[in-house]
């Protein structure tokens, strides 16, 4: 037997950092948190109620918010917004309010020399418009599953071009989210020693993503002319109605009609 295979092997590998793998993974995990199906198990005033609803509502609220020039009307709004985000799950209540004050702030730096030139009233009301806007549409996404807004889009004559991109859209987020979270895992398995090229090895992660994205919409689209796809996105509509509906309505009609008083 060789001498070589007699003598024992004391390597022992340098120490790296691999955080940045475990970060990767967790900023993955977090946006599938975002966009996964909610349970239906939730309870609450808002979860219950109808999606297309819920639907027309943001939309309205985000009209009239925008279009009005009364800065207690849109205070009203935010209020009222501050109290369905109390009624959620606390889960949902830190998720929302994580996302939502992002852009308000962002918005709130480019309009710091608007606020130095006198014009506070304009800009706070500004602000308070995109806050109310972007925790709307949060408070829609974390209480009601995709599939219920994919079919209030139908409810809503919106073009089956746009359903079709959301909803596949929404599907290769998870997909290829998985993906990246298998090879992240397993690049962090084999990582022995010490690793000069971290980034490099991100760059050829997203490589991969990259032209499995390719494969599968090339598969998906010839999979789609196969089955006669003919641009028509037919979704069943199957929405059940209760009295919080008609409460969620009467709220909605009071803004209206608080607008064109204001």
């Amino acid at each position: 037997m060789p001498e070589w295979l007699m003598r024992d092997d004391n390597y022992i590998p340098s120490e790296d950092d691999i955080s940045f793998i475990d970060k990767s993974i967790k900023g993955i995990l977090k946006i599938l948190s975002i966009i996964k199906i909610k349970d239906n198990t939730l309870s609450g005033f808002i979860y219950e109620i109808n999606p297309l609803l819920k639907l027309i509502s943001v939309i309205t609220i985000i009209l009239l918010s925008s279009l009005s020039k009364n800065l207690y009307f849109i205070f009203c709004i935010l209020v009222y917004y501050m109290l369905v985000l109390s009624s959620l799950q606390a889960e949902d209540i830190i998720d929302i309010l994580k996302v939502s004050m992002v852009v308000p702030i962002f918005t709130a730096i480019i309009l710091i020399p608007s606020i130095l030139m006198g014009n506070t009233k304009s800009s706070i009301a500004i602000i308070i418009k995109v806050f109310t806007a972007v925790i709307s549409v949060n408070i829609m996404s974390h209480t009601t599953k995709n599939e219920y807004i994919i079919k209030s889009f139908k409810a809503l004559f919106i073009p089956n071009i746009f359903i079709l991109t959301f909803h596949i859209t929404i599907k290769y987020i998870q997909i290829l989210s998985n993906a990246s979270i298998e090879m992240l895992t397993a690049l962090k398995l084999k990582s022995i020693g010490k690793n000069e090229n971290k980034f490099r090895s991100l760059h050829q992660i997203m490589g991969v993503l990259f032209l499995k994205s390719k494969y599968m919409a090339e598969d998906t689209y010839e999979a789609m002319i196969c089955r006669g796809f003919t641009g028509e996105y037919d979704y069943p509509m199957n929405f059940s109605w209760c009295i919080k509906d008609f409460i969620f309505i009467l709220v909605n009609l009071f803004f209206i009609i608080v607008f064109f008083m204001c």
